[in-house]
């Protein structure tokens, strides 16, 4: 006989009646290890684990919830079944702190550990550059974190260029993927480096939780900051860092300068400036006109106490200029003497000429040939002759 099938409502039912039914199950207590905790509208979601299985929980009441990922917890309640949502999860009614987890207990040894070696210490960090122009991103290819990125720098200032270096960002050996990601990025043409990743439960930043990632950021000559997680995680990576950005998106938001904020406080600067240069010429333009009223009052005041000395003056000084002008007219018609005599038309016109040979003025017999051309410029226009004989020292004469 076949057996009946059940609906999904119907087995589901049965599992949430079971659950209900166990008495044992009720208010029991359970230790573990917390981890992927979030809080909305004040219910907390999280796992408990210990080294072999996971546990969703869920606490309603998360006012005064003082816990993190990576506590180590013992909660109190009871096991519910979810018929509508298929899932079971452990309701929390009591939470008790229990020591430190294991991966916690790591990040607090290598945490101080490296603030001891002084990788946290404000004095080895560098200062943010200025005009800005290419951005080194090392982060995982895939997801939202580079797409925030691109979209901050393109909404701030899309002149400025992404230079990604794609690396696991957690599980097995993301640490030395996103160690050398930063390495490289540190030797290439980029003038900072961002360090990014999305949110995640302690497990999933392990690798930016690693002296590897450490020593990397801390011996890197670039500028870093490091958005790791949420606003609410804080990693190795942060405090060795140079900026730490509570979100990927924020990092952007710091290196990319708005170019329209840019613009808008150069045109107010210019703006101050043309005021600024307006007050001082209406101030001076008052200052000059109030000056000239009493310049002008003084002047005919002094003008008729004085005018037989000023006039005298103006005798004086007309006199002088006389006599300089007459003196610069009597060197000028000496030095126009002197250029006309030296003027080669002037002398042309005494009777003497010129003779070029291959269009070279010829200067001396030597340097004529038998047969050569020679023009000979006179006063007047050119003559064009033969050499039949040359006579002179070259003949020995």
């Amino acid at each position: 006989m076949e057996q009946k099938a059940l609906t999904v409502t119907q087995i589901s039912t049965y599992f949430k009646q079971i659950f209900e039914a166990e008495e044992m199950l009720f208010n029991v207590r359970v230790v573990g290890e917390i981890s992927g905790l979030s809080i909305v509208r004040n219910i907390a979601y999280f796992t408990l684990k210990d080294e072999d299985a996971t546990m969703s929980c869920v606490c309603f009441e998360a006012s005064n919830f003082n816990f993190q990922n990576g506590d180590n917890v013992i909660l109190t309640g009871t096991p519910r079944y979810y018929v509508k949502g298929g899932k079971l999860n452990f309701n929390v009614t009591k939470i008790e702190k229990y020591g430190l987890g294991e991966l916690y207990k790591k990040f607090l040894e290598l945490k101080d550990k490296l603030e001891q070696k002084g990788y946290f210490s404000a004095d080895h960090k560098i200062a943010m550059p200025e005009n800005i122009k290419r951005i080194g991103v090392v982060t995982s290819k895939e997801g939202a974190v580079i797409q925030d990125i691109i979209n901050v720098r393109t909404r701030r200032n899309p002149y400025i260029d992404i230079v990604l270096y794609p690396v696991k960002v957690q599980g097995v050996n993301a640490e030395y993927e996103i160690a050398k990601g930063i390495k490289t990025l540190d030797n290439y043409n980029v003038d900072l480096i961002i360090v990014a990743r999305g949110g995640g439960s302690l497990e999933d930043l392990a690798p930016f939780n690693t002296e590897v990632v450490a020593d990397a950021v801390y011996n890197a000559n670039k500028f870093i900051i490091s958005a790791v997680g949420h606003e609410t995680d804080f990693t190795i990576c942060d405090f060795c860092s140079d900026l730490r950005a509570p979100t990927p998106s924020a990092a952007a938001e710091l290196a990319c300068v708005d170019v329209e904020q840019q613009i808008y406080m150069f045109n107010n600067y210019l703006s101050r400036l043309k005021n600024a240069i307006y007050n001082v010429y209406v101030d001076k333009s008052t200052y000059f006109a109030e000056m000239t009223t009493s310049l002008i009052k003084n002047y005919k005041s002094i003008h008729i106490a004085n005018k037989n000395l000023l006039q005298t003056d103006i005798i004086k000084l007309k006199h002088i200029a006389n006599i300089y002008f007459q003196d610069k007219e009597a060197n000028f018609n000496l030095l126009h003497s002197k250029l006309k005599k030296l003027d080669p038309n002037e002398i042309l016109k005494l009777g003497y000429a010129t003779i070029a040979s291959n269009d070279k003025f010829v200067s001396s017999v030597s340097e004529l040939n038998k047969g050569d051309e020679i023009k000979v410029r006179f006063k007047d226009g050119i003559a064009v002759a033969n050499v039949t004989d040359v006579k002179g020292e070259r003949n020995g004469l």
